[in-house]
């Protein structure tokens, strides 16, 4: 059986929003929030806190969680995974968004699933319906394309597919959902990969794509709310609120 691990990344120097893991919502930090939301998921045998500042350790351990501490020069969320990675035996590894606190349970046992079944998967990640045009058009937002076994094609922060010949159209279209799945051998060579689309969107799932790895999508009915901004704190706190506990 593999043992699977899920992983927080949290780092305090956001350029946006420094110390985002420790902003309250409904009086948790809101690295809580995912923490508690992944301790249900029964598909992860342990989940760890995987930070490079003592504040966010020590908030961690507070309220219960394992903390790795980790280098503080880590380009993206998964270059600190594979350094987790390196120093554990988990055959599966999910890097779970710190800043996402709607986070569910079942999104992420439903994203591990394909490779427990499949052992040739290296990478599964969640995707999407879009509520609006307005999330379909921001840049805030990852779109996809996927091919008939639902992997992906391409990601971008630019609305895709496009529609040459009219107005665009919101049906068929998916967004990403910050979650990834990561089989054990392809975290260890997450860091050694070079990618100039990643450079250019900005987003790093595009480090795959373009060194010929696949990406399963795994579609769910989920709308995520990462905040990116101390702004998205109060509609955070309103979605909590009709969520109810985890």
């Amino acid at each position: 059986m593999s043992l699977v691990l899920g992983v927080i990344p949290a780092r305090f120097a956001s350029t946006r929003f420094p110390g985002k893991p420790l902003a309250l919502l409904g009086g948790k930090p809101m690295v809580q929030w995912v923490w508690e939301a992944a301790r249900q998921a029964e598909s992860l045998d342990d989940v760890v806190v995987a930070t490079d500042d003592v504040r966010i350790a020590e908030a961690a351990r507070a309220f219960g969680a394992r903390v790795a501490m980790t280098r503080a020069d880590h380009p993206s969320g998964t270059d600190r995974l594979a350094e987790v990675a390196g120093a554990c035996q988990a055959e599966i590894l999910v890097n779970i968004q710190g800043d996402e606190p709607l986070m569910r349970p079942e999104i992420i046992n439903a994203t591990v699933a394909p490779l427990l079944a499949d052992p040739s998967l290296l990478c599964a990640t969640p995707v999407t319906a879009f509520r609006d045009r307005g999330e379909f058009l921001s840049t805030d937002t990852a779109k996809v394309v996927v091919n008939a076994r639902g992997d992906a094609l391409y990601f971008s922060r630019s609305p895709i597919p496009h529609a040459r010949d009219g107005e665009l159209a919101l049906d068929g279209a998916l967004k990403h959902v910050g979650l990834y799945v990561y089989r054990r051998e392809l975290v260890l060579r997450f860091s050694s990969l070079s990618s100039c689309l990643e450079d250019t969107e900005k987003l790093e799932q595009l480090r795959l794509l373009e060194n010929g790895i696949a990406v399963r999508t795994v579609r769910v009915d989920y709308q995520p709310l990462g905040v990116d901004r101390p702004e998205d704190l109060a509609r955070a706190e309103e979605l909590l609120r009709e969520q109810g506990p985890n």
